[in-house]
């Protein structure tokens, strides 16, 4: 088989590396790829937004599945067009894809369908938001409708806060789409886990759950910003639990979705708050996402292209998926001053250290050549995985891997793994 990844970064990375393991594979091409993504597989030239072009290099190589790596691409609508064309790619189409492209869709959706998540208000004045807010109090949540676009989700604990949020959302127009709609919604108290399901849109098949870290500093202080590190399985995902999130969302929002005459193929991703084993939504992610893609493929032991081609051709009740024993944790390493202006071009030390390394693997983001050295050249740098017994176990792998490894200003969170979500 012949397999194309689009994307760049270090979930893109585990994918290739994930795809790499298979034996029904013969030949892996990256749209465009990165520095050691080239390592494992034929990297190609072409923009991931340029879909005409990607559709002629699939037909012109007789690429038998792609596989997409950003989550934006969904939302314009590759999969619809890729189909149009009979070329196979693992992903929900842009109708379904509005579950994560429109936060907006999908709060309606669930109050529609009475899927538990927080109470909310939509608001596209910045002057009737302001009063709404006042007459709630904080904490609160705001969130543009969009979540392509960095920062657009705010936990607040004061009203000064919540008025420079709003600024941000409404009146700088944060959101690709430029809608100006923001969500006003409750802060739900409870502990955040990410659940994970498979579908293809009769079968609905549960995957796993992991603990995200959301901010940028250890002891998850402000400010927010991409995940810093993942550890999976959650531990307070019992069976019980497990049983509870797919009667009361998982099912439910395909139900929904299907109800809109909308089906959805492909990975869907929960963001959840529990309390005293009552779930609620958060958000949702119509792929796999970064660092859950890192964090979770090491510990699958079946292969992965056999789940993609279940999904596509609607025969996922056929495959049972087994995991390997044991933990995970992923640790990701950033520049200096990252999310803000970070500097570049640091020689990154000791990386071939950790390819001797057991149960430990590097995923590359923001890296590249310079003449033999490999440097930082991202604001995130890279991701250390490390798989053991439990999580405990994982994260001392990873921290261990970590200290053979250095950079001028490399910064990472030293507290992933320690239950502190």
């Amino acid at each position: 088989m012949k397999v194309l990844v689009i994307g760049s970064g270090e979930k893109e990375h585990a994918i290739v590396w994930k795809l790499s393991q298979s034996r029904n594979i013969n030949r892996i091409f990256c749209s465009p790829g990165n520095t050691e993504i080239a390592e494992i597989a034929e990297c190609v030239d072409v923009s991931p937004n340029n879909f005409r072009a990607l559709i002629d290099f699939v037909k012109y190589e007789w690429i038998d599945l792609t596989v997409v790596g950003p989550e934006e691409l969904f939302s314009k609508g590759i999969v619809d067009e890729f189909e149009k064309e009979g070329c196979k790619i693992l992903g929900p189409n842009r109708r379904a894809a509005q579950l994560t492209s429109s936060r907006v869709f999908a709060k309606n959706l669930m109050r529609l369908h009475r899927i538990p998540t927080a109470e909310f208000k939509v608001f596209t004045s910045y002057l009737h938001a302001k009063d709404y807010v006042r007459l709630k109090g904080t904490p609160i949540v705001i969130k543009a409708d969009t979540p392509f676009e960095e920062p657009g989700e705010f936990v607040v604990s004061t009203l000064e806060e919540a008025m420079d949020a709003l600024k941000l959302v409404i009146e700088d127009r944060i959101g690709v789409d430029t809608s100006k709609r923001v969500i006003i919604e409750d802060n739900l108290k409870g502990e955040r886990v990410s659940f994970i399901i498979l579908t293809d849109g009769k079968t609905i098949v549960p995957f796993t759950g992991l603990h995200k870290y959301k901010q940028l500093f250890s002891g998850n202080t402000v400010p927010k910003t991409t995940v810093m590190g993942a550890s999976s399985p959650a531990p307070i995902i019992t069976k019980k639990l497990e049983d509870i999130i797919m009667e009361k969302i998982m099912r439910p929002i395909i139900k929904a979705l299907n109800s809109e005459n909308i089906i959805y193929k492909g990975v869907l991703s929960a963001d959840l708050v529990i309390d005293k084993d009552n779930p609620y939504v958060f958000d949702f992610k119509c792929c796999f996402c970064d660092p859950e893609t890192q964090t979770v493929l090491p510990r699958i032991k079946t292969d992965f292209i056999d789940l993609a081609q279940a999904i596509i051709e609607e025969r996922l009740s056929e495959i049972k998926i087994e995991w390997k024993q044991g933990a995970s944790v992923c640790v990701v390493i950033s520049s200096k001053d990252y999310p803000n202006k970070y500097q570049k071009g640091a020689i990154i030390k000791g990386l071939e250290k950790i390819k001797l390394m057991n149960d430990t693997v590097v995923f590359h983001a923001g890296t590249s050549f310079l003449d033999k050295d490999i440097i930082a050249s991202g604001g995130r740098v890279i991701s250390i995985i490390a798989t053991g017994t439990e999580i405990k176990d994982a994260s001392n792998k990873a921290y261990n891997a970590l200290e053979k490894i250095s950079f001028d200003g490399m910064y990472y969170r030293k507290d992933i793994g320690n239950n502190k979500f």
